[in-house]
């Protein structure tokens, strides 16, 4: 056999192998791409993790019902923050003295 023929064999199996591996990647892609859709596939994907975390969230609660209790507690009282300032700040403007009064020292 001839150095032309033998690289034309070695040359043709390369190139019977890269065809071989093409036909495979579209086959995964045809097959990746049939069935449900890619929205389908994401929403119940991200159905059954926000089922997973609740699921997490809701053992959590009944297991830490006093935490949980502060928590709701300590967010009412941020929403409520600045009703609850404003009161005090009412109460101390009484109690102050004008700074013009007292400073006069000499």
């Amino acid at each position: 056999m001839s150095d032309l023929k033998r690289q034309m064999l070695e040359d043709r199996a390369v190139r019977d192998a890269a065809k071989a591996l093409i036909d495979a990647d579209i086959a995964h892609v045809k097959n990746t791409f049939s069935g449900p859709s890619l929205t389908e596939r994401a929403a119940t994907n991200l159905n059954e993790g926000a089922r997973e975390v609740f699921d997490k969230a809701s053992s959590a609660a009944d297991n830490h019902k006093g935490i949980l209790a502060a928590l709701i507690g300590a967010v009412l009282i941020w929403f409520a923050r600045n009703p609850i300032l404003s009161l005090f700040e009412e109460q101390d403007a009484g109690k102050q003295e004008p700074l013009g009064e007292t400073d006069n020292v000499e």
